[in-house]
């Protein structure tokens, strides 16, 4: 209780110094009267630029056009507001899963934070001065705080079970006494107990989560399966799980090569290897209604009939026989066998070497496979949001999948279920299936429509939502756009602690039901593109965004 009295009473001073800000009558007005429509097609020729040039440094021009720069992602990305920054001293390393650690807490409202990404934090409340005091110099975890999800239900505070470790990386201690601090987050964990220290701040006992290790194919979804040649294996010989043998690569090369599956077939069982794998490029190779030239005899004889060799000679023994008049072949089965040849030499037949083995069809292990869901996760990425580049951690999947849910342009309810998914592939499954159905972004409070997909604009080099702190210490995570609908402006632009340097901020509100929905972001010079954008709240967004 005494928790929540604390955020309530730091909201209300947050609305009071807010409003300090609005000394001249103000009034609301729509955002399609505050842009110009006049200037639209300038200000798309502009988000063009922007684009394509998004990672340029801010004192580069356009074209060699001396007055026209492009606003530099990377430099929201280190939070310049926050002013000269040191690294800290002590560091803390990551520590095994499992165990438990007593650390203060930091509750936080609207902010779901996710190992490796980065959270900036402003203390001024003395009782929170007093954490950062301790864990500087605390020998058990270093330097290591956690933070936990706030939300509202009614007239209630909740807190989350779940949340992550961070690590203070860069402090700055300011004239007042105040720190300026930025973070990174670390390791998930469960919060087992929580209580108020003797110098006022929030402790917690918590459980770090051992999380696992990506496999190709998962224990949870194979069991203890054993491949073919385990099954034909003497009686004395050992059984060993499908999941060990498909450990990495070379392995699972190994196990999936010609050799290997072809030798643990009986006779009969290759007749009907070949004769299904024949069928399948016979569908493949041609629409016609004929029979393929049986190949029967190379099957009997067990040899593998798709072989260069094997396909060569039979293509000269119907070559001869028709040359001899013994054996007459229609012209037509002739240009069927044909494609049937060219076929088979320029196709990896590794492709029908992956028919499973186990129980279930092939398919079905695709869809619990890290690597395969990361690489398909990080390809819809790059389409649907573009940056930033993830070519470098698409072969770490567990990583991957954390990078993806702190940067999804989501709803904040909808990333707190990201980081309580315990599993590498369920993570990456439930964000495959989010970019996919993302289109619209609406009100949580009205639901109105507000933005859609392709709205969105990348300000920053970590991605399209990132987390910022005001001069007041509340943490806003935002995502960016270049348009939005029914949303007013309200007040004067303000350009001291911008987020976004060259830009000043106006607050913007929920035309239908007047919440703050965020910021609009103008530029101060007519040099700078793009001319403004939104920044929306997570916190103030649906879960709804189909």
């Amino acid at each position: 209780m005494e928790n929540e009295e604390r955020i309530l009473e730091r909201e209300r001073l947050q609305m009071e110094q807010i409003r300090e800000l609005d000394f001249e009558e103000l009034q609301v007005e729509e955002v399609d009267d505050f842009l110009d429509s006049d200037d639209d097609d300038e200000d798309d020729d502009d988000l063009a630029a922007f684009r394509a040039i998004s990672h340029a440094r801010l004192s580069d021009n356009i074209d060699g056009d001396d007055d026209v720069h492009i606003f530099n992602p990377d430099v929201a990305s280190l939070h310049t507001y926050l002013g000269e920054v040191e690294e800290t001293p002590n560091r803390s390393a990551f520590v095994d899963g499992g165990t438990v650690l007593k650390i203060p807490l930091f509750y936080l409202e609207g902010v779901v934070l996710f190992p490796e990404s980065t959270l900036p934090l402003r203390i001024a409340q003395s009782s929170f001065l007093a954490a950062i005091h301790r864990v500087l110099n605390q020998p058990n975890a270093p330097s290591t705080i956690g933070v936990i999800r706030v939300y509202r239900e009614g007239n209630q505070f909740k807190y989350a079970t779940v949340g992550t470790t961070a690590e203070i990386r860069q402090y700055r201690r300011l004239s007042d006494g105040s720190f300026n601090v930025i973070t990174r987050g670390q390791q998930r964990f469960l919060l087992k107990r929580r209580w108020t220290d003797v110098e006022g701040f929030p402790c917690g006992e918590v459980h770090i989560v051992e999380e696992d290790v990506p496999l190709r194919t998962p224990r949870d979804a194979f069991g203890k399966l054993v491949p073919i040649s385990n099954l034909r294996a003497p009686s004395h010989s050992s059984t060993m799980p499908l999941s060990a043998s498909f450990r990495d690569t070379d392995e699972m090369s190994v196990a999936n090569s010609e050799e290997s599956f072809e030798s643990a077939l009986s006779p009969s069982e290759k007749r009907l290897h070949y004769s299904a794998v024949d069928s399948i490029m016979d569908d493949w190779t041609s629409s016609d209604d004929d029979q393929v030239v049986s190949t029967s005899n190379i099957q009997s004889s067990g040899s593998n009939p798709f072989s260069s060799t094997s396909v060569g000679s039979l293509a000269s023994r119907q070559d001869e026989q028709s040359a001899d008049g013994k054996t007459p072949v229609s012209k037509g089965k002739c240009q069927k066998q044909n494609r049937l040849t060219s076929f088979r030499k320029n196709t990896d037949l590794n492709r029908f070497r992956m028919a499973p083995r186990a129980f279930w069809p092939f398919w079905v292990y695709r869809m619990y496979d890290s690597y395969y869901l990361a690489q398909r996760a990080a390809d819809m990425w790059k389409q649907i949001v573009g940056v930033p580049n993830m070519e470098a951690i698409v072969n770490k999947p567990d990583i991957l999948s954390f990078f993806i849910a702190s940067k999804i342009p989501v709803s904040e309810s909808i990333r707190q279920e990201l980081l309580e998914i315990d599993g590498v592939s369920y993570r990456l499954q439930r964000e495959i299936e989010l970019l996919e159905s993302f289109d619209r972004v609406r009100c949580k409070h009205c639901q109105r429509v507000i933005a859609r997909r392709s709205d969105m604009l990348v300000m920053s080099s970590d991605g399209p939502l990132g987390a910022y702190v005001n001069p007041h210490g509340y943490v806003h995570e935002i995502m960016t756009f270049y348009k939005a609908n029914d949303i007013a402006i309200r007040g004067r632009a303000v350009k001291e602690d911008s987020w976004f340097p060259g830009y000043a901020w106006t607050i913007a509100n929920c035309a239908t039901c007047e919440t703050q929905l965020g910021w609009l972001f103008t530029a101060t010079s007519k040099k700078l593109k793009p001319s403004s954008f939104w920044a929306v709240r997570s916190s103030q967004v649906a879960d709804d965004m189909r």
